[in-house]
């Protein structure tokens, strides 16, 4: 939230955390698509509502820090990381700070991308 620690930022603003508030967070974020299709019937709306924001950054040159689907040459596959967006697209790639767990599960990804890349060649 904000560049602090969804914990940490719950324990400033006084609010009470539950010992799982990273696995429901990631279960929130997981079937977020799947919540949008049961309350409206479509999730078009919710790409659309990113898609509008993503093409409002760009035209006002906010240099906003959001989630964006990039080529990154250090790892060289395309994958979503937060990133510095403006009128020149994405202008930096930002390193979340991963635990091991997650570290671990990004560097499995990307190996998966890798595979992929490689039988489309």
């Amino acid at each position: 939230m904000g560049g602090v620690l969804i914990p940490d930022a719950l324990k400033q603003l006084d609010l009470m955390q539950s010992d799982d508030i990273r696995a429901t967070i990631e279960n929130e974020v997981r079937y977020a698509n799947i919540t949008i299709i049961e309350g409206i019937g479509a999730s078009q709306y919710g790409i659309g509502m990113v898609c509008a924001r993503i093409a409002e950054i760009v035209l006002r040159d906010e240099r906003a820090v959001i989630p964006i689907g990039v080529f990154n040459s250090k790892l060289g596959v395309t994958l979503s990381l937060p990133g510095v967006v403006g009128r020149d697209g994405c202008l930096q790639i930002l390193d979340p700070p991963l635990s091991n767990v997650e570290q671990v599960a990004l560097k499995r990804c990307i190996e998966t991308l890798h595979k992929a890349q490689g039988r489309i060649r």
